[in-house]
């Protein structure tokens, strides 16, 4: 399809929200464009200067703008995610790894079955990384979806770390992925009491790497007053360049990852449609 043609299907969708859409405008898009972008967060607290919903809104706003790029669908997801980690907050509500898994596969399996062929994960907790791999693995073997999960935080991370001073729970990164859509939440005012920067980013440093898991008991182990960083450096300008980049990028790298599945696993068609959309 040509980008031009592209462009313009685009412009009649008047939201790439699933939820938004009525039942033939999602049929026609099915017939056209099989790739649907399942988001992933949670709700725990976030300081006192970022919403409760700070993960669930980066995974949507990042969802949107990937699927603008690469023509797909956002479908609706719980904005709950596996946190235990953040109980002793009141901020914080949690499921349990089954629950959330099990909504996960029957939210993407219904589209599975009226013809969402490809599907994208969209992840920015930690938490619900363990349940997401089981849920991507049940989705591809038992639904036949061809499916990447995108740990989008960690290419936030790669991509914006060494001027944010890297993946912190409530600091610049995440204070800019909810001021990209929803200025109105993000208070840099109200900034107290963040933790340690060295002892978060050592305890940080510990969980993530690809060797060794430490389980903690929870966020306090990290940063006491639940939170750390220097979400003060965050401006609208800066939020507008962090989505973009991160959003081309993941376009980018997704169709890229794609086309080599495709090329094992079939679908070329699908693969020279996500050619001509980046």
């Amino acid at each position: 399809m040509p980008a031009i043609a592209w462009r313009k299907r685009v412009a009649m969708l008047p939201s790439r929200y699933f939820a938004d859409l009525t039942q033939p405008e999602i049929a026609r898009q099915f017939q056209t464009s099989p790739l649907v972008i399942y988001p992933a967060g949670s709700v725990e607290q976030h300081g006192p200067h970022l919403p409760a919903g700070t993960d669930t809104i980066a995974a949507n706003v990042i969802s949107h703008a990937v699927a603008e790029r690469l023509d797909g669908l956002v479908l609706p997801s719980v904005p709950l995610g596996v946190t235990p980690m953040h109980m002793p907050f009141e901020a914080t509500i949690t499921l349990t790894p089954d629950t959330y898994m099990r909504v996960a596969i029957e939210t993407c399996a219904s589209t599975a079955k009226h013809g969402a062929k490809t599907l994208l994960i969209m992840n920015w907790h930690e938490g619900n990384i363990p349940s997401l791999a089981i849920a991507a693995e049940a989705l591809h073997r038992e639904h036949g979806m061809t499916v990447v999960t995108v740990q989008a935080c960690y290419v936030a991370a790669e991509l914006f770390g060494h001027e944010c001073n890297g993946l912190t729970h409530g600091g610049e990164i995440e204070a800019l992925a909810v001021m990209a859509t929803r200025p109105d939440l993000v208070h840099l005012d109200r900034i107290d009491y963040s933790s340690d920067h060295s002892q978060g980013s050592k305890m940080d440093k510990l969980r993530r790497t690809s060797r060794y898991q430490p389980v903690l008991t929870d966020i306090r182990s990290i940063a006491p007053t639940g939170w750390y960083g220097s979400p003060q450096h965050a401006t609208a300008e800066k939020a507008e360049r962090v989505l973009n980049t991160i959003t081309e990028t993941i376009a980018t790298e997704v169709s890229a990852i794609l086309e080599q599945l495709h090329a094992v696993q079939g679908g070329t068609a699908e693969v020279t449609r996500l050619r001509q959309v980046v």
